[in-house]
Parts: C-alpha cells; sequence; structure tokens
C-alpha cells in the first residue's frame, strides 16, 4: 500500500506524519524503474560521450576504434573482450578523451576484479577530471572515480594507496555535502599513519595549493626525511622555497629534483 492509498484511510495527521517519516512506503516496481532509469542515465552519458568524441577525431584513428569496436561484438571469450577494452582505453588515451578511456579501462575491471585493474580504471577517470574541458565528461568520471577506488579497496583494505587516490578525487569534485570531505580524509590517513609518505606528500601538495607554505614545509621535510629520494616531496619543496622567497634552499632542493627525475 503506498502513501496515498494510507492517507485515504487515515484521517490522523500524527499516523500519516509516522507513515511518511518512519516507514518506506515505495513500491518495489518503482524502485526497479529508478533503478532502471540511473542504468540508463549512465549509459545515455557514455554513449553521448562516445559519440561526440567520433565526431572530433581524424578518420585514421577512428577507422581503427570502429574496426576494434567491431571485433568486440564478435568476441565470444572474456580474455579477448579484455585485450579489446584495454586497446580501445589506450586509442581513447591517446586522443586525450579520457574520461571514454576510462569507461573502457572500467570494463576490464568489471571482467577481472582485481585492485590493480580498478586502480587503473580510477587512476585513468581522475586524469579525466583534471584534464577534461568538457563538464558532463567531469561529471561522468567523478562517479565512477570513487566506485572504482571504492572497489580496490574493497579487495584490498590495507593498500593505502587506494585511499589516498579517493580522498584526490574527493578533493578535486568535493561532495556538496561535505566539500572537506577529501582533506578529512587525508588526515585521517596521517593520524593512522603519520610515517606514511605517500599522504604527508599528498597534504603537503594541498597545503601549497591553499596558501599554507609553512605547512606544507612541515609535512614535505617530514617525507624528504624519511624517503630522501622521493620526487613528489623534494620537487614541492622547490615550489614551497621559492613562494617564501627563500632562493638557496629552493635551488637546493630544485637540484635534487632534477636528479630525480
Amino acid at each position: 500500500m503506498n502513501k496515498t492509498q494510507w492517507v485515504s484511510v487515515i484521517l490522523t495527521l500524527g499516523l500519516i506524519l509516522l507513515l511518511y517519516f518512519g516507514f518506506d512506503t515505495k513500491p518495489k516496481e518503482q524502485e526497479a524503474i529508478e533503478k532502471s532509469r540511473a542504468f540508463m542515465t549512465e549509459s545515455t552519458d557514455i554513449q553521448v560521450l562516445v559519440k561526440d568524441a567520433k565526431a572530433e577525431i581524424g578518420i585514421s584513428k577512428l577507422g581503427e576504434i570502429l574496426r576494434t569496436e567491431e571485433q568486440l561484438q564478435e568476441a565470444l571469450t572474456d580474455s579477448t573482450k579484455v585485450d579489446l577494452y584495454k586497446s580501445l582505453s589506450g586509442a581513447w588515451y591517446d586522443q586525450k578523451q579520457y574520461a571514454i578511456s576510462g569507461y573502457y579501462a572500467q570494463q576490464v575491471a568489471e571482467i577481472l576484479q582485481t585492485e590493480e585493474s580498478w586502480s587503473i580504471a580510477g587512476t585513468t577517470y581522475t586524469i579525466s577530471l583534471q584534464r577534461s574541458e568538457k563538464e558532463k565528461a567531469r561529471d561522468f568520471s567523478a562517479r565512477r572515480s570513487v566506485q572504482a577506488f571504492e572497489s580496490a579497496i574493497s579487495i584490498n583494505p590495507e593498500n593505502t594507496a587506494h585511499q589516498v587516490n579517493l580522498a584526490l578525487v574527493y578533493t578535486l569534485q568535493p561532495p556538496k555535502e561535505n566539500p572537506m570531505k577529501g582533506i578529512q580524509m587525508l588526515l585521517g590517513l596521517n593520524k593512522e599513519q603519520p610515517e606514511n609518505v605517500l599522504v604527508l606528500v599528498n597534504l603537503g601538495r594541498l597545503a601549497i595549493q591553499t596558501g599554507q607554505l609553512d605547512r606544507a614545509e612541515e609535512r614535505l621535510l617530514k617525507a624528504v626525511e624519511l624517503e630522501p629520494d622521493n620526487q613528489g616531496a623534494n620537487c614541492l619543496l622547490v615550489k614551497v622555497y621559492q613562494e617564501k622567497g627563500e632562493t638557496d634552499r629552493a635551488k637546493t632542493f630544485d637540484e635534487r629534483c632534477a636528479a630525480l627525475l
């Protein structure tokens, strides 16, 4: 019985409010329709992205992609599909269509179900978040990157890199209900693992972006102390000291950075 039917037989406001706030009266058929619509929207999104991208690329590359798509339709084994999905992901990546590249990387992960394949999909979507010029490509990638890294975490919760990558997605595309979610996740990881260099480097990078140079310096110097040859920490310290006007120290870390490239 749905909410309208209940209202017709229950006349007291208290019971109506109890029904409205206390119970889920949405029919299962309606839930199924909503899930179907969500799936259709996701499918439409990728179809629109692919259609638009195909209109922008050269004929030779388009021909290569179309041939691979035809082969994919005829593929009978998962191993063949994986190879073809990888080929399409690489082809679209070369065309700087990172959202589509991520989609095909995700298809690989759906078959393989390994933390590495999910991490690759998530990373590709994150690159789309950073580099795609079209808003619909970034929106598509934001949702998918979260799903991919969460899948990697579910397979191996001990791998901090997956948690860091998920946090970075939230810093790139902050949730409206919690804009600080990404930085809060990183700070939580730092509290749990105060000597984790990956966490320190990313906190240092974010501190630079927000103008907290002293905090960035503290974290990055600690990272270098723990891992002297860490390229990210050494190179980010160049920017810190340039911003602070400490040219001698900037030069020192610039030399270290160049040696590690």
